[in-house]
């Protein structure tokens, strides 16, 4: 401690000891931290941002499962009609009008059991490719499809609206008649790659209309009591 010019050394030991014992006496002061609550807002932006990445890599994936299912899959020009069978997919084929008319729990919740039940035939072709490559690129979607599934349901978490009971008419058992020829077997595959495609389209525009109505993520003061 240095001497106060003109103060004998005792009184400067003095006024220490009192600023010491002032400060072990001093209230708790009041400390603010500012926090970031993650709200629905934040959620839908990163299921949007989810879906459209999503978009990008199925465009990967589509050309390279048609190329291994080979003619006529592969041809640009190729639309075939819809066969009973794939009506076990869930389609996407809806009156736009229609759909938009319904309520954002109704349309989430259709969301929700539509890629539950695509991401369970998608994981039934994983074991079915005769490639690496392609096994590669089904095992990588699966899993960024997987966590859209989970991203929507933390969507509608953070909105209140409850998860659906579970999937609507679930994929066939094990055991069920696979199909009568590979001819048959390969359409089932292209429709399902063409009603992802549109699945991820139309959600990508649902989240962004959703994030639109919903305000973004607020700041709050949290005040906490602290002391020396």
């Amino acid at each position: 401690m240095l001497n106060v010019a003109g103060e004998p050394p005792g009184d400067s030991w003095g006024i220490f000891a009192f600023l010491c014992a002032a400060l072990c006496n001093l209230p708790a002061v009041p400390a603010l931290n500012g926090t970031e609550e993650l709200g629905a807002g934040q959620s839908i932006q990163k299921t949007y941002d989810l879906t459209r990445y999503l978009e990008h890599q199925l465009r990967t994936l589509a050309g390279t499962y048609l190329n291994y299912l080979g003619p006529p899959f592969n041809e640009p020009d190729f639309n075939p009609p819809r066969l009973a069978r794939a009506e076990r997919v869930p389609s996407a084929t809806v009156d736009l009008d229609l759909w938009r008319g319904l309520t954002d729990n109704a349309r989430l919740a259709a969301n929700y059991r539509a890629y539950s039940r695509l991401l369970c035939y998608l994981r039934g072709l994983d074991g079915q490719v005769g490639t690496v490559e392609l096994r590669h690129r089904l095992g990588h979607f699966c899993s960024s499809l997987q966590g859209l599934v989970l991203s929507i349901a933390g969507v509608m978490s953070s909105l209140g609206y409850p998860l659906p009971a579970g999937p609507a008419g679930p994929p066939p058992p094990p055991g069920a008649p696979a199909a009568p020829n590979n001819f048959l077997k390969k359409m089932d595959d292209f429709w399902l790659l063409k009603e992802l495609q549109t699945w991820l389209w139309r959600s990508a525009k649902d989240f962004n209309r959703l994030k639109k109505k919903v305000p973004p993520a607020v700041v709050t003061l949290r005040i906490e009591a602290r002391g020396f």
